[in-house]
C-alpha cells in the first residue's frame, strides 16, 4: 500500500495542477440550514497519468482495490490537533466530513468536504474560518495523499479562501473579494499557477447556490439564474478569476 501511495503522490505532483475540477455547492433550506459540498475531482488527471505508473504497481492488489471512505473530521483528528481547536472550531469539525473516492482502474479519484450549517450565522462563521480548519496539519492526518494533493491540485483556491468577506442572512448571500488578501494568496501560490499557465492548462471552477425561494436579485453579470429562479451558477476557471477577481463577487437576495 505504501508503494501505491508513493506512486499516487508522484502523479499528483507531476500532473494534477492541470486536471482538477473545483466545485462549490450550496443548498439552502427553508429552515435556514445549508448543506455545503466542496468537490475536487482529479479523475481526468488519473485517466492520463496512470500510464506513468510502473507495471509492478498496476499489477498489485492495492491498485485494483476501490476506496470509498467517509470520515468525520473531529473523530479522525488526533488528540494533539483536537486540543488546539476552540469550542466553535470543534463544532465545525464535528459537522464536517471528508469523503475520498479512488478507483484507479476506472480512472476515478475524488475528494469532497461536506458540512451542514444550522443557520446563516453558522454558515457565515464556517466560510470565514474554513482555511484554518482545512490546514495542512489537519488534512494530512485524514488522507494519506493530502500532502501532495494540497500542494498540487489547486484545492487551495477553495480551501484557502480567507480572501472573501461574507454577509449571510436568512434571505441574503453576499460574498466580496478582498483584493489585498487575494493578491497575497496569488503571490504565495505564484509558482504553481504560473506553471499551469505556461502549460496552457485550464482549471475549471464552478459554484452553485440553490435557494428554497426564487432569487429576487443577483449582482453578478457572469452568473446564470435557472428557469425557476432558485439556482445561481457561475462557471469559470481559475486563470480568469485571477485576471478579474471581481467576477467572484456575489450579491444574491432571495
Amino acid at each position: 500500500m505504501k508503494k501505491l501511495y508513493i506512486a499516487i503522490s508522484i502523479m499528483l505532483v507531476w500532473g494534477l495542477t492541470s486536471c482538477v475540477d473545483l466545485e462549490e455547492d450550496y443548498v439552502f433550506h427553508a429552515d435556514g440550514s445549508c448543506n455545503v459540498v466542496l468537490n475536487f475531482d482529479m479523475s481526468t488527471a488519473v485517466s492520463v497519468l496512470t500510464n506513468l505508473l510502473p507495471d509492478s504497481v498496476k499489477q498489485s492488489s492495492q491498485y485494483g482495490e476501490a476506496k470509498d471512505t467517509t470520515v468525520n473530521f473531529y473523530t479522525a483528528l488526533p488528540d494533539t490537533v483536537r486540543q488546539k481547536l476552540d469550542s466553535v472550531q470543534t463544532g465545525m469539525a464535528k459537522n464536517s466530513d471528508l469523503v475520498f473516492m479512488m478507483n484507479l482502474k476506472r480512472n476515478v479519484m475524488k475528494a469532497s468536504i461536506r458540512y451542514s450549517a444550522d443557520n446563516a450565522h453558522d454558515l457565515d462563521y464556517y466560510l470565514n474560518h474554513l482555511s484554518k480548519m482545512t490546514s495542512q496539519e489537519h488534512l494530512s492526518t485524514l488522507m494519506p495523499v493530502s500532502k501532495s494533493l494540497k500542494k498540487a491540485d489547486g484545492s487551495q483556491f477553495i480551501l484557502g479562501q480567507d480572501y472573501y468577506n461574507y454577509e449571510i442572512t436568512p434571505h441574503r448571500f453576499y460574498r466580496t473579494i478582498d483584493k489585498a488578501r487575494f493578491n497575497k494568496y496569488i503571490k504565495t501560490n505564484e509558482t504553481v499557477f504560473n506553471l499551469s499557465k505556461a502549460m496552457l492548462i485550464d482549471m475549471p471552477y464552478r459554484i452553485t447556490l440553490t435557494f428554497p425561494e426564487p432569487v429576487t436579485h443577483v449582482d453578478n453579470n457572469h452568473a446564470v439564474l435557472s428557469a425557476d429562479k432558485k439556482t445561481v451558477t457561475l462557471q469559470t476557471n481559475v486563470e480568469d478569476a485571477f485576471k478579474n477577481p471581481d467576477m467572484m463577487n456575489f450579491k444574491i437576495d432571495y
